[in-house]
């Protein structure tokens, strides 16, 4: 079986479409993504700890048909892999949102809307064909919790994933320097930067000022920048605990996902909860500094085996190449999410970017998989040669 994905041969690494999106995306957003929290030392760990996953190839095996789909909550998806929710989206470059989750829904793998990304429940169900999952972000008051699950509902939205790294927003220097805390500020810094990039501004005047689209019937009409802020703050501040989460799995009948979860404590709690999957993150190195990465989290947590046989192991944080994809599977993923990585493909490269940046992942794992005689995703495990 010969390669046959197809992208854009100028941009075959995320490493080529970050040094493209960056020219074309101002500053104080291109910082807003890349980003970590105070010095980023976490945001490093995320990506360097998967160099010491060493794997070993069987060259002298037959070859096989090489099949990249998995299935996942009783659904087979194209890849093992899909888009990690991302707030802001449409800043960072405008109708992102819309331009991933179609190409998603075209290449059949997840896109997970987040609760602060700017786009609607209801706009992306209909760009996805009701494919796209959806991640809350716990609110302070149940009625608008329960509000936003009857919506996914309305929709017949796949999958409910919560995140519960976020008991406070982490401190991210590049965005106080910027003025991207909330409220925003357009200083003359960021007014200029946002000249230098046209065609970010044209397209954010076709498609209108981002703002919080799932949130809008819960805002007061006519809020300025300063009552914007204090609605976020007062709407999203505050811990999820094991008794939200109850709650939720009593409202939520479908399948039912954790983020954020990397340690044995709460993954006890989340099988004890009865939810469906974990997905193993530090919020991209966003939140907590001193934290160990998101791939050594997942190598302890998917090494013990009743957690294996009780519920879904994933991955979100540090994947730049189709070799660290294959890489977690190795060490016991189930399946991976990806963020960074997908908004430099859309700031690169526009409506094209999704479709490049998933053709481009798949024709890495295809390789790798060529040249450790794989024919399966779940076989990975077989080619772990070493974790230094």
């Amino acid at each position: 079986m010969s390669q046959k994905f197809i992208y854009n041969t100028r941009y075959p690494s995320v490493e080529d479409l970050k040094i493209k999106a960056k020219k074309r995306i101002p500053r104080f957003a291109f910082d807003y993504l890349t980003g970590g929290a105070n010095e980023e030392l976490n945001l490093a760990r995320n990506e360097n700890d998967f160099d010491n996953i060493l794997l070993k190839p069987q060259y002298l095996l037959a070859s096989e048909e090489i099949d990249l789909s998995v299935e996942l909550f009783g659904r087979r998806y194209s890849a093992p892999f899909g888009v990690s929710p991302i707030g802001l989206q449409g800043l960072m470059w405008p109708n992102a949102p819309e331009i991933l989750a179609k190409a998603a829904a075209k290449n059949d793998i997840p896109y997970i809307l987040s609760t602060v990304s700017t786009s609607s429940i209801e706009r992306i169900a209909e760009v996805s064909d009701g494919k796209a999952w959806f991640q809350l972000y716990h609110p302070t008051e149940n009625r608008l919790r329960d509000d936003i699950i009857k919506r996914l509902e309305a929709v017949e939205c796949p999958v409910l994933v919560v995140l519960v790294d976020v008991p406070a927003f982490g401190l991210r220097y590049r965005e106080i320097k910027s003025g991207l805390s909330m409220p925003p500020k357009m200083s003359i810094a960021n007014i200029l930067q946002t000249f230098a990039c046209p065609t970010w501004g044209i397209e954010t005047l076709r498609h209108g000022i981002p703002s919080f689209a799932t949130l809008k019937p819960y805002m007061e009409k006519g809020l300025d920048l300063a009552q914007l802020g204090q609605f976020m703050n007062r709407t999203f501040t505050g811990k999820v605990d094991v008794e939200k989460i109850k709650a939720i799995r009593d409202l939520w009948k479908g399948p039912l996902v954790l983020k954020g979860i990397a340690t044995d404590e709460d993954m006890q709690a989340a099988i004890a909860l009865g939810v469906d999957g974990v997905i193993v993150s530090n919020h991209g190195g966003r939140q907590l500094d001193a934290s160990e990465s998101s791939i050594n989290s997942l190598i302890h947590l998917a090494s013990n085996p009743e957690y294996k046989k009780k519920i879904k192991i994933m991955l979100d944080g540090g994947i730049r190449s189709g070799v660290d994809l294959a890489r977690a599977h190795a060490v016991g993923s189930d399946f991976n999410f990806m963020g960074r990585p997908f908004m430099y493909g859309v700031g690169a490269l526009g409506t094209e970017g999704g479709e490049h940046t998933i053709n481009m992942f798949k024709t890495h794992l295809f390789q790798v998989m060529k040249q450790l005689s794989l024919s399966k995703i779940e076989d990975f495990p077989k080619r772990l040669q070493a974790v230094l």
